[in-house]
């Protein structure tokens, strides 16, 4: 059981992992950290947390885990914050996207890693954001990533673990480089492409009649492009070379089937769609599963 939870950004994802815990009754108490006082008493008044300061390191004061569910761009000034407020064995991990951004954040801030530093990444969510928009089930089945650091000791790592499954989830490890790359094409990209989308739609001069006619394929598709443009803006910064090569990948492949479109070459794209439908197919069999 943890004693004391602080969560800095109380939104969708900690807040969702705060009332999983205290629906487990994993978590004696839950700390929550923001700068806006009125979005934490709203936190308080739903059961998400149990108090809150809006002063980061009053609210690591007694911690046994502290989750940073902040973007990528305030995370070196939130662990900046921290330091020199911790208790000696506290436990350190984030939700962040990118974790080679986190692990330079880190640095910064602490000069030597701390043995409780354990990044990691759950892989949950939806288009909406705030406390608000949180719920115990968001990770039920759904994985974390967790990518700990030669310095992360074998407790830290067992804690975390611990602490995402008792909210439902499926826990895995991988290290920081390779979850960024992986990020990239699964996430990252899908994202860059529904923003990108819309963007072009929207400048088009019937831009108005064609979202008057968008149909179902279009919201499913655009979905994504939904989500809190700051955290993607800094997830499309901060892990920006392994989004680039992803992102060069598809501009190639892409110009590929609009070549075979300008010729009309509709044996070659059939053999593209069949191939892109059996794999998408197996996908979702997997989540099913």
């Amino acid at each position: 059981m943890i004693r004391q939870l602080t969560i800095i950004g109380v939104g969708l994802i900690g807040g969702s992992l705060a009332r999983a815990l205290k629906q487990t009754g994993f978590c004696a108490e839950v700390v929550g950290c923001s700068r806006d006082a009125t979005h934490l008493q709203k936190a308080v008044d739903l059961g998400v947390i149990d108090r809150f300061s809006t002063e980061i390191a009053e609210a690591v004061k007694g911690a046994e885990i502290v989750l940073l569910a902040v973007p990528l761009g305030a995370m070196e000034a939130c662990f900046a914050a921290m330091a020199g407020n911790l208790p000696s064995d506290v436990v350190i991990t984030d939700a962040g996207s990118s974790k080679a951004s986190v692990v330079s954040a880190a640095k910064s801030a602490f000069g030597d890693l701390p043995t409780g530093l354990v990044p990691g990444h759950p892989i949950a969510g939806t288009e909406q954001s705030g406390v608000e928009a949180s719920f115990a089930e968001l990770y039920q089945g759904r994985r974390v990533i967790l990518t700990p650091l030669p310095t992360s000791s074998v407790e830290a790592v067992a804690k975390v673990r611990a602490m995402w499954q008792q909210a439902g989830a499926i826990v895995d490890e991988m290290g920081v480089e390779h979850h960024d790359e992986v990020l990239a094409a699964t996430s990252h990209l899908p994202h860059m492409l529904a923003y990108g989308l819309v963007d072009t739609l929207v400048s088009m001069d019937e831009s108005e009649e064609i979202f008057r006619f968008a149909a179902g394929g279009f919201r499913d598709f655009t979905r994504i492009a939904s989500s809190d443009p700051v955290v993607w803006r800094d997830i499309c910064v901060a892990n920006r070379k392994a989004l680039l090569e992803v992102l060069e990948r598809y501009l190639s492949d892409l110009e590929k089937i609009t070549d075979l479109v300008r010729k009309g070459d509709g044996e070659s794209l059939g053999d593209v769609f069949q191939r892109a439908k059996a794999a998408r197919d197996r996908f979702v069999d997997q989540l099913e599963k």
